[in-house]
């Protein structure tokens, strides 16, 4: 195991963004306590409305859940500062927790060049095995998140196939996005084969899945069923928020991350409400919306902005944080 640099640590000569106060981090808490409690989230599955309800939250025939500030505080009190990312070699294992940095790659291509003959293409299972060793080679990148997607199989089950490619191509501990309650079941029962059992998988995890709230303020039924599956597996769960400023949130840098706050909180509380002490990475690849084209704006200079701010929110909770770059 290893650990990773520190990033912004106290000395002299040393480098720090504080994008907020202390006091201005606390202002961002209590409006987001507000939020929850108020204006509430909406939770589309029924056993996730019965967890936040059994938990003392108002949960409405609609599915909107308002919860208290307690639960919340609670739920951030019980999840872990330290998480270890296991890799299917133990070189590649890494320590996730306040001031360490690490870098994966981005993700979630659909397109890509062709080597071969130079054209623009969908990307194939071949493609993700293909990346998948090359980012199992760079010793500059801690973890893989899926590099792209299989557009040559059957789409349902997209995942799944992703997993087998990382999964046999990659010995780093791998985040994967598996879209549905059902098959992060399956691909916590493929790892689970690789490691000799779900006892061993619970020992040393190397995989970590990923989960995207709606904005604004939305715990979709796949959201709810990823996080509760991966509490129950003792796996972590990266739960990121993907809030656009000026669309799906207000334009404001703080006005969005109390949106932003919201969604990942929520989903980290439905987490410890399931199992106490569930691994959580409060995520983040929040951005501003590029006006012109109704699109995010990823590697703008508000992107970087939010997700500075969203490493201040993270260490302010003494959670392990994950955010886009540039």
């Amino acid at each position: 195991m290893r650990r990773n640099a520190q990033a912004g640590h106290r000395k002299s000569g040393g480098l720090r963004l504080e994008v907020f106060t202390p006091d201005e981090l606390l202002d961002i808490h209590t409006a987001t306590l507000d939020v929850l409690e108020r204006t509430g989230v909406w939770v589309e599955d029924e056993e996730a409305q019965e967890l936040f309800a059994g938990a003392g939250a108002r949960v409405e025939p609609n599915g909107i859940t308002k919860i208290p500030a307690h639960i919340i505080e609670d739920a951030i009190r019980s999840a872990p500062s330290r998480i270890v990312c296991y890799g299917r070699d133990p070189k590649h294992d890494i320590v996730l927790e306040d001031g360490r940095v690490g870098f994966t790659n981005f993700g979630e291509a659909v397109e890509i060049i062709d080597v071969h003959t130079g054209e623009l293409r969908e990307t194939m299972k071949q493609d993700v095995a293909e990346c998948s060793r090359v980012i199992d080679a760079l010793p500059e990148i801690d973890v893989i998140e899926r590099p792209l997607g299989a557009h040559d199989v059957v789409q349902e089950v997209q995942p799944l196939h992703n997993a087998e490619a990382i999964f046999t191509n990659c010995s780093k501990h791998a985040f994967i996005g598996p879209m549905s309650g059902y098959l992060a079941e399956r691909m916590r029962d493929m790892a689970a084969v690789l490691v000799g059992g779900v006892d061993k998988l619970r020992e040393r995890p190397f995989l970590s899945f990923v989960t995207c709230p709606v904005s604004p303020l939305k715990l979709i039924r796949d959201v709810c069923e990823i996080v509760m599956t991966g509490a129950r597996s003792g796996l972590p769960v990266n739960i990121l928020s993907m809030a656009m400023a000026g669309g799906s949130s207000p334009v404001s840098l703080a006005g969005t991350l109390v949106t932003h706050n919201a969604e990942v909180l929520a989903g980290l509380t439905l987490a410890q409400l399931t199992q106490k002490g569930a691994p959580v990475v409060y995520g983040s690849s929040t951005t501003a919306m590029d006006l012109r084209f109704a699109s995010a704006s990823v590697g703008s200079p508000e992107c970087a902005l939010i997700n500075a701010g969203v490493a201040c929110l993270a260490r302010y909770y003494l959670l392990p944080s994950w955010v886009a770059g540039q």
